[in-house]
């Protein structure tokens, strides 16, 4: 049976026909060693046909095309010239070798060409990849090369491109820089709080929050100095009067051990720099809350920003996340007490970073594991909806989790649900009518930029009106003073004569 590869390079598609197989046989080793030797492999891949890409943009179309193995017309008319025609209820005497299967499979089905992947194909691949150039007329290494790095920069700059209101990224970045500020500031308090209660050891009882308790050591400072006057800025900080009063008296009686200056100096610096870290970690708390509903507002709406932040950094991305089904959504982030259960033949677990939602600490020990399936039901849908709507909207995510306050509420009073087709078609109609309302207010702005517009235009010709209208009694004395001026020439020329 004939064979041909289809090969895709950076400057064109180029179809090969593989003879003399019995030379080298079809195991891949012996492909190998035939592929160091130009002439050797020359004999065995002969050049059939050769299309040229027609510029850089269509390189980029063809190769986005091949890499999510779909086949375009080009390449497809590029096959059905170039291949042995096949007859209409007969199989073909050929086959086709392609480096991807998928992309097989779709020209199989579009063509009715047998193709075929597998390791042997491969090698041949790679022999051609290598001695490319020779088969090609005019085509030189340099240029080869330029080609494929040109493609391969347009090619990753199309794939790097997003949508900046819903990068996902940062999301995965925000709530691991998140999680990584949580264990450090907790360190860095207990530091703080170790230092300076060799100090003052009767402020730890009094102040017990990490934050007020870093604060309250700036302003105390030395307690021996610690007076009346500074009670206003103690109360400020934990607003509290009573507490303040209690903190002052307090340093009076302490039993801590004096300290030095340079000590204190060491201290206050120190505190400084955690209490920064504490209220940037509340600023990255807020901005993302602010992305996750704008990234993901409908999973925000069902399960809360943080969880459905852990999610989506779990999953990878938004993508993956939607691509999950939802008993794998179930145990995410459990994979490790899954995998023990399977290997020692207990008890799955019943969820995994869903269990930081609400819903399930609201429900009762038998219902949690019916309430986390249905949980993770809603969010595979909710974040479905996220990846793959144009427009940013939380209608969805908010009746989805209605609908699991019904379940909940099934399970412990056995109040009927209303039924998903009802709820869902509620959310189609809020989300048509928040379109509409986009709508009216993108009309309102265009029609505000036409009148401007207008406006302009007419302050353009009004200047342009009250300029002429100038000009005009200016050219009236020129003429008068040109007609003048001929007068007295006529004159002059009469007396000369």
């Amino acid at each position: 049976m004939a064979l041909f590869i289809l090969y895709e390079s950076a400057s064109g598609f180029a179809l090969f026909d593989i003879k003399g197989l019995d030379e080298i046989g079809q195991a891949a080793d012996k492909v190998q060693e035939s592929v160091s030797d130009v002439q050797r492999f020359g004999k065995v891949a002969k050049l059939a046909a050769f299309k040229p890409f027609a510029s850089a943009a269509d390189a980029l179309e063809q190769i986005n095309a091949v890499s999510e193995a779909q086949l375009t017309d080009d390449l497809k008319n590029f096959l059905t010239m170039n291949l042995p025609k096949v007859k209409d209820g007969k199989k073909a005497k050929f086959q086709l070798g392609v480096a991807e299967p998928k992309l097989g499979s779709a020209i199989q089905e579009a063509t009715a060409v047998p193709c075929v992947c597998n390791e042997f194909i491969g090698e041949l691949l790679r022999g051609i990849r290598a001695h490319f150039t020779r088969f090609i007329d005019n085509l030189k290494d340099e240029d080869l090369r330029r080609a494929q790095l040109g493609l391969a920069h347009s090619y990753s700059r199309a794939k790097v491109k997003f949508n900046v209101n819903k990068v996902d990224n940062m999301v995965i970045q925000a709530i691991a820089l998140l999680d990584t500020l949580d264990k450090d500031i907790n360190t860095f308090i207990m530091r703080v709080r170790e230092w300076y209660s060799w100090h003052f050891p009767e402020l730890v009882k009094i102040v017990p929050d990490n934050y007020l308790y870093a604060r309250v050591a700036l302003v105390v400072k030395d307690k021996g100095t610690l007076s009346e006057e500074k009670l206003p800025e103690l109360a400020e900080v934990l607003a509290d009067e009573g507490k303040a009063k209690e903190v002052l008296d307090a340093a009076k009686a302490s039993m801590g051990q004096d300290i030095s200056a340079i000590d204190l100096i060491n201290i206050e610096t120190f505190a400084r720099r955690v209490i920064s870290l504490a209220e940037y970690r509340q600023k990255l708390h807020t901005y993302l809350n602010d992305k996750m509903h704008t990234v993901a507002p409908n999973l925000s709406a069902l399960i809360g920003e943080m969880v459905g932040a852990r999610l989506i950094s779990h999953a990878g991305s938004l993508t993956n996340l939607a691509k999950y089904p939802a008993s794998t959504v179930q145990i995410l982030g459990a994979e490790k007490a899954l995998f023990r259960a399977l290997k020692t033949k207990g008890n799955t677990p019943k969820y995994g970073l869903i269990f930081h939602s609400s819903f399930i600490g609201r429900a009762k020990q038998r219902n949690k594991g019916r309430i986390s399936r249905y949980l993770a039901n809603k969010c595979s849908i909710a974040s479905r909806i996220d990846c793959f709507l144009d427009s940013a909207t939380s209608a969805f995510g908010e009746k989805l989790r209605d609908q699991v306050e019904e379940r909940l509420r099934f399970y412990e009073e056995g109040v009927a649900p209303r039924k998903n087709l009802a709820v869902m078609q509620e959310a189609m109609d809020k989300f048509k009518g928040q379109l509409a309302d986009e709508e009216i207010v993108l009309d309102d702005d265009k029609a505000a930029k036409k009148k401007d517009k207008k406006k302009k235009k007419k302050r353009a010709a009004e200047e342009e009106e009250d300029a002429a209208e100038e000009e005009a009694p200016k050219k009236a004395k020129k003429s008068k003073k040109s007609e003048a001026d001929g007068e007295k020439k006529k004159k002059k020329k009469k007396v000369e004569a």
